[in-house]
C-alpha cells in the first residue's frame, strides 16, 4: 500500500491522503451533457434541490461561455440549480415559453442566503478538491463520510458513538497480507539444509483511522507511513442559509 501526505490551500484542517485497497463506491453516472470536469453538480454535495429565484431578465444559453441563447428566464419566478462554475451557472427554470435549461449570470438570480455567490465559489473549490482526493483514493479532514466511503470503499472496522451532542466514531481501514513460514532442515541421507514451508499467518500491514464527529472527518491516524509528505487541506462541507 503506497501512503502520502499531501497538501492543498483552503482551510485550518490537517488530514492524511492514503490510498487503500478497499472497494470502491463509484459516482452517479452522468450523461455526456453534465460531466464536463470543471463544472460541480449539486447532486454531489447536497440531496435536496437548491432553488434560486430570477430577479432580473437573465440571458439562457446552451454553453457555459455564452453561446446560443435559448431564451431568458422569467422575473419573480424559481430556478433550480443544476451545476455551476466559478462563473456562470446551470439552471432549469420558468421562460417566455415554459420550461427552459441552460447556463445563466449569477446577476441574474437572487437567494434567502446573502452570500450565496460567495458560498458557491468555496463549495466549488471544496468540490474540485474532494474530486482529486476521491480520484485518487485518498481522505482528508473535512470530508464527510459519504466522500470517505466513496474514496476508500466499505471501512474494515466501525465504531458509533450518540451522544446528547450528536454522533461520532472511527471507521478503520485495515490491510493484511499473508506471511508464508519456514523451517530449516536438514537432510539426514545428505546432510544438505533445505527449508520446509509449515503455515501461513494473516498479519496487519497497515491501518488507517479515521476519526468523526456529526458525519464530517475530524482526525485522521495511520499505522505507518515511510514517505513522508506535505499536509493536506479540504474545506468543511458549507452551511448555505437557503
Amino acid at each position: 500500500m503506497k501512503r502520502g501526505i499531501h497538501a492543498a490551500g483552503a482551510a485550518l484542517a490537517l488530514g492524511l491522503a492514503v490510498p487503500v485497497g478497499a472497494e470502491v463506491r463509484k459516482a452517479p453516472a452522468r450523461s455526456l451533457i453534465d460531466s464536463d470536469p470543471e463544472v460541480v453538480y449539486v447532486e454531489e454535495f447536497s440531496a435536496k434541490p437548491i432553488e434560486l429565484l430570477v430577479v432580473k431578465p437573465g440571458a439562457v444559453y446552451a454553453t457555459k461561455q455564452g453561446k446560443r441563447k435559448l431564451g431568458n428566464l422569467k422575473v419573480d419566478s424559481k430556478a433550480t440549480l443544476v451545476g455551476f462554475d466559478e462563473r456562470a451557472y446551470k439552471v432549469r427554470g420558468t421562460g417566455q415559453r415554459g420550461g427552459i435549461s441552460g447556463w445563466v449570470s449569477p446577476q441574474a438570480l437572487g437567494s434567502k442566503d446573502k452570500d450565496f455567490v460567495e458560498n458557491l465559489k468555496k463549495v466549488y473549490r471544496r468540490q474540485k478538491d474532494v474530486r482529486e482526493l476521491i480520484a485518487n483514493q485518498e481522505v482528508a479532514i473535512g470530508m464527510n463520510l459519504a466522500e470517505v466511503s466513496q474514496s476508500l470503499g466499505r471501512p474494515t472496522k466501525t465504531k458509533v458513538r450518540q451522544t446528547a451532542k450528536g454522533q461520532s466514531g472511527q471507521w478503520e481501514f485495515i490491510e493484511y497480507e499473508e506471511i508464508k513460514h519456514y523451517q530449516t532442515l536438514r537432510n539426514p541421507a545428505t546432510g544438505g539444509l533445505y527449508r520446509q514451508y509449515t503455515h501461513t499467518t494473516v498479519e496487519e500491514l497497515s491501518k488507517l483511522v479515521v476519526e468523526f464527529e456529526n458525519d464530517v472527518v475530524t482526525a485522521i491516524e495511520e499505522s505507518e507511513n515511510n514517505e513522508g509528505g506535505r499536509v493536506r487541506i479540504v474545506v468543511p462541507p458549507i452551511v448555505f442559509g437557503w
